[in-house]
């Protein structure tokens, strides 16, 4: 049944996210999304913390849950598809499959990384504190975000092409179209 719970969020916030990345703007959209994940990794650091003080187990299991679901709301419609559509847009025309190619490797690698170690962490400093040290990510991404993606005016490469302007290199003219 929570399988259920995760997934239903999973699905509707990807559809969500269909929606949403090119009307608010990938900017604005990783934005409320770190904000949002930060919140809810924390419910979920509080929780599992006060989890083995309280007489309320049951109560703090709900509140993981609600955690977890809140988290897979916020990341779902926003870094997800966010992360892999400005990968897309970054690159050169000429070198967008190799380094795409590149990038998809080493986000696949870091998943597998975080997959492998999570539950050695958490067997090794507790489920708390292994989500603390998620919330640090978080909030890094976050002010990696605000300070590095600057929205930019969005140009189409159409109509770069068209335009008969030059001066501006192939990469720039990739860069300069995508608006964050």
């Amino acid at each position: 049944m929570l399988s259920l719970i995760v997934a239903f969020m999973n699905s509707l916030s990807r559809i969500l996210g269909i929606y949403l990345i090119d009307h608010v703007g990938r900017r604005k959209l990783a934005l409320s999304s770190l904000s949002g994940v930060t919140l809810s990794l924390i419910i979920l650091v509080v929780a599992f913390i006060l989890e083995p003080y309280s007489s309320m187990n049951r109560l703090y299991g709900w509140i993981e849950v609600v955690g977890l679901a809140l988290y897979i709301a916020f990341f779902a419609p926003s870094i997800g598809p966010v992360s892999w559509t400005i990968n897309s847009e970054i690159y050169p025309e000429a070198y967008r499959g190799l380094c795409g190619g590149m990038s998809a490797t080493v986000n696949w690698i870091s998943n597998l990384i975080v997959a492998q170690s999570f539950l050695s962490v958490a067997k090794a400093v507790g489920i708390g504190p292994t989500f603390l040290i998620l919330v640090a990510v978080a909030v890094v991404a976050f002010a990696f975000v605000a300070i590095w993606f600057r929205r930019r005016r969005v140009r189409h490469l159409r109509k770069l092409r068209t335009s008969g302007k030059r001066g501006l290199g192939e990469g720039e003219e990739m860069y300069q179209r995508v608006q964050f």
